[in-house]
C-alpha cells in the first residue's frame, strides 16, 4: 500500500512536471537570468565606487581628525591655563607694586619740586640782598669801632657831638698813655702804636 502510495505521488509529480514544461520557456528565463546578473554587476559597480568614494572620504576625514587632534593639544612652550593664570596674577601684583613705586616718586617729586622753588626763592632773595650792608645797618658802626679799638688796646675818648678828644692807649707792658690827636695824624697814629706795642 505504501508503494501503490508512493508511485501514485510519483506519477502526480510527474504530470505536475509536464504540466509546467508547457509553461516554462528556458530561453525566456536565460534572459531573464542574464539580465538579472548584468543589473546585479552594474549595482555591484555602482556599490563598489561608492565604497571607494566612503572609504576615500573617510580617510581624508581621519587625517582631519587626526590635525585636529594635533592642533588642540597645547604645544610644551605654551602654559597651561593654571600657569597662565598664575602669571597674570603676577603680573597684577607687579604692576600695583609698580603703580605704588610711581605714585610714592611722584609725590617725591612734588615735595622736591616744592622745595627746589622754595629755595630758588631763598637764593633770589639773598642774590638781591646785600648782607654786609644789612648788617651795618642793623648795627651801631661808632659802637663797633669803638670796640675794635678798645680791644686794640686805644680807647678814645669822645666829646659829645662825637669827636675824639684824646686817645688812652694801654701798652703791652700794662702802662697808659694819652694822645691828642692834631692835623698830622699820621705822626699820631704812629706815636700810638708804638706806645700800644711798648
Amino acid at each position: 500500500m505504501t508503494r501503490e502510495l508512493q508511485s501514485k505521488d510519483l506519477q502526480e509529480c510527474i504530470n505536475l512536471i509536464r504540466k509546467m514544461t508547457t509553461i516554462i520557456d528556458p530561453a525566456d528565463d536565460y534572459l531573464t537570468i542574464t539580465a538579472a546578473e548584468e543589473q546585479m554587476n552594474v549595482n555591484y559597480a555602482k556599490a563598489k565606487k561608492e565604497n571607494d568614494e566612503a572609504y576615500a572620504n573617510l580617510k581624508s576625514l581621519s587625517r582631519l581628525l587626526d590635525a585636529g587632534r594635533k592642533s588642540s593639544t597645547r604645544p610644551p612652550n605654551v602654559p597651561t591655563v593654571e600657569q597662565h593664570a598664575a602669571r597674570l596674577n603676577e603680573f597684577d601684583a607687579s604692576r600695583m607694586s609698580l603703580a605704588k613705586a610711581i605714585r610714592d616718586a611722584e609725590n617725591s617729586l612734588a615735595s622736591r619740586e616744592a622745595e627746589l622753588a622754595a629755595l630758588k626763592e631763598t637764593a633770589r632773595k639773598l642774590e638781591e640782598s646785600d648782607p654786609a650792608h644789612d648788617h651795618q645797618r642793623e648795627l651801631d658802626g661808632l659802637t663797633l669801632r669803638l670796640k675794635i679799638y678798645k680791644g686794640m688796646g686805644f680807647e678814645p675818648v669822645l666829646r659829645e657831638d662825637g669827636q675824639v678828644t684824646k686817645i688812652l692807649v694801654c701798652g703791652e707792658s700794662g702802662d697808659v698813655h694819652c694822645v691828642i690827636p692834631d692835623a698830622n695824624d699820621f705822626r699820631k697814629a704812629e706815636l700810638a702804636w708804638g706806645l700800644a706795642t711798648s
